[in-house]
């Protein structure tokens, strides 16, 4: 317990000191080059520098990975890492598990609303009313609970998917830049509820990420995801709803200020009728308004793609998203001069993001000793480059990634509010630097114990529903509450309810048909291979190994105290000083050594 505290203490000590520690490169004044945009010099370039590169526009980089960067150079580092469309990268597709049918679009909003339409019309989601009987709307339930389960548990494995294209692709600044986008124009499953729809607006993140704010823009405007989360359906002439509208310009692109309230009545206009068909996106001219709409002080008939343009024009605009790409890669601190400079960049390249992320990449403000080791990882971030610290080619089904990112407060495809996730200080507190220690100890030593909650609900109604059915209790009493009543024998000796439907049960019938269907993710444990790691670099006393460990993972050097007793503790685990005579039985040791090291306070920073 002494140990945990003190390890909380320092974090927030080091935290709050922003950290001091980088070490300043050679030949080189970094501490007198906060704020400033000129491009590093030749000279300035070296392995440390490379490394920082590395970790903001990407998830780390270690070994041979990192020698080649560094052999490029600065200019040929960024340049690779910016125009990752000549980088070859086989990365398998998203496999499916065929979970979704024709018959469930369109997806009403609500239960209520299905089986409403089931009355009315005989028939929803693909499925007929039984013409007689009890529970007539039961097989109509049970399917709108067949899909909400399914688009859940699907989109679980499309976060491993992701998670598993962070961790080995060759382009890591396409995915760094899809992870921006994705807290930037985020979306929630808990309201689109529909997988699909996700991956499509990853896709979009993929693709126009590190290309064309404008094209990027759009394409997410019309996305079907966007759509569905923004309210779009009820966005419609005569009685426009402004969430869309709002949320474009406050969150998306011009941010709070510089905009009113009557533009954003009239930005609403504008987008009247843009809805979407399953994935594709469509305009119902009928519910369009075509009228004269006056927005940022400009008058016309104008529609969605006019607005952004004109959204776009306004110069404050490109100083809003220059900030943002600036305080996620480099730091929350920045003057208002390099806001501006920033934006001109983004200007004069008419919405070209590859300017702008060469320019901040190869600045000197970039590698200052204010920026490096100064940011604190994101969870996402955090996993993925431990895995990718520890040599791992895969991420393990133990622990279960959403598991941990949601337990460190990040879980992908379900960010909390349309503003997505909150950055810098929020990711850490007492608790969350604990969740933080636990994930590194999960993978390092697997939890022999582990029950991953997609195959296996925690719902205990729905425990509760399974187990009663399985004693043969009739729907009815099997759907009670637990503690209100209800026993086999009554259940015996009472005819089911006459009722359209039973929520409950089809709430369970929903997660039973989904998990007949979904592809379950490999429950695989991390092939973790210290000892071949150290001793393949020729390290040979624990001194020595300890000092590898702590480079290889750590952006900083530890605090002296700490390497100490971290020696002290891995000689007596040991009992010797000489790695060669613990030859047979020093992984475990190691593992120990390597979890100390990820719940320190320097492993959290980059």
């Amino acid at each position: 317990m002494v140990r945990v505290v003190s390890v909380v203490v320092a974090t927030l000590l080091v935290l709050s000191m922003a950290t001091v520690r980088a070490q300043t490169p050679a030949g080189a004044t970094s501490h007198r080059w906060e704020g400033d945009l000129t491009p590093i010099r030749a000279v300035d370039w070296n392995p440390t520098l490379a490394r920082h590169l590395l970790n903001r526009a990407g998830f780390g980089a270690w070994g041979e990975e990192l020698e080649a960067f560094h052999a490029l150079g600065a200019s040929g580092a960024v340049a690779r890492l910016v125009e990752h469309e000549d980088v070859p990268n086989p990365l398998p597709p998203f496999v499916h598990s065929g979970v979704h049918d024709p018959g469930l679009e369109p997806f009403p909003p609500s239960r209520p609303a299905t089986t409403r339409l089931a009355k009315t019309t005989g028939q929803a989601l693909g499925v007929k009313v039984k013409p007689s009987g009890n529970r007539r709307l039961q097989p109509v339930v049970n399917r709108f609970f067949y899909w909400l389960r399914a688009s859940r548990l699907e989109t679980d494995r499309l976060a491993y998917w992701w998670a598993n294209r962070m961790l080995t692709t060759r382009r890591p600044l396409q995915e760094k830049m899809a992870l921006f986008w994705h807290g930037h124009f985020p979306i929630n499953e808990s309201k689109v509820r529909d997988y699909r729809k996700h991956l499509q607006l990853l896709e979009v993140f993929h693709e126009h990420g590190t290309a064309n704010f404008r094209d990027l823009l759009i394409a997410v405007a019309k996305s079907p995801g966007m759509l569905a989360f923004l309210d779009a359906g009820v966005n419609i002439k005569g009685s426009p709803n402004e969430n869309f509208a709002r949320e474009i310009m406050e969150l998306f692109t011009m941010g709070v200020g510089r905009y009113r309230e009557r533009d954003i009545r009239e930005a609403a206009r504008a987008f009247t009728g843009w809805y979407f068909n399953d994935l594709r996106f469509v305009i119902n001219a009928s519910k369009h308004d075509e009228g004269s709409k006056t927005f940022l002080g400009h008058s016309g008939p104008f529609d969605g793609i006019q607005i952004i343009d004109l959204i776009l024009a306004e110069p404050g605009t490109a100083e809003f998203v220059a900030s943002k790409i600036y305080r996620y890669f480099v730091r929350d601190r920045v003057s208002p001069q390099t806001i501006a400079a920033l934006g001109r960049v983004l200007r004069k390249y008419d919405y070209d993001l590859k300017p702008l992320l060469e320019t901040i990449f190869l600045s000197r403000d970039f590698y200052s000793t204010a920026t490096r080791s100064s940011r604190i990882k994101e969870p996402v971030e955090f996993v993925v480059s431990t895995l990718k610290g520890l040599g791992l080619k895969t991420v393990p089904g133990v622990p279960d990634f959403n598991q941990a990112t949601n337990a460190l407060g990040q879980r992908l495809f379900h960010p909390p509010t349309v503003a997505g996730w909150p950055q810098g200080r929020s990711w850490i507190t007492p608790g969350l630097l604990i969740a933080r220690g636990n994930f590194a100890r999960a993978v390092l030593f697997p939890d022999i114990n582990f029950i991953p909650n997609d195959r296996y609900p925690t719902d205990p109604l729905i425990r509760g529903v399974s187990r009663r059915i399985a004693l043969g209790y009739d729907i009815s009493t099997a759907t009670i509450p637990e503690g209100k009543g209800g026993n086999l024998s009554m259940s015996n000796m009472m005819a089911d309810r006459d009722e359209d439907f039973n929520t409950r049960y089809g709430s369970y019938k929903g997660w039973q048909m989904a998990l007949q269907r979904v592809k379950p993710i490999v429950r695989d444990t991390a092939p973790v291979a210290l000892w071949d790691t150290v001793a393949g670099a020729g390290v040979t006393s624990t001194r020595e190994a300890v000092d590898f460990l702590a480079a290889h993972l750590l952006s900083v050097p530890v605090m002296a105290d700490y390497r100490t007793l971290l020696v002290q503790i891995l000689t007596e685990e040991l009992g010797t000083e000489e790695l060669a005579r613990a030859a047979t039985y020093a992984e475990e040791p190691l593992r120990r050594i390597a979890h100390l090291l990820m719940s320190s306070p320097e492993y959290q920073l980059n």
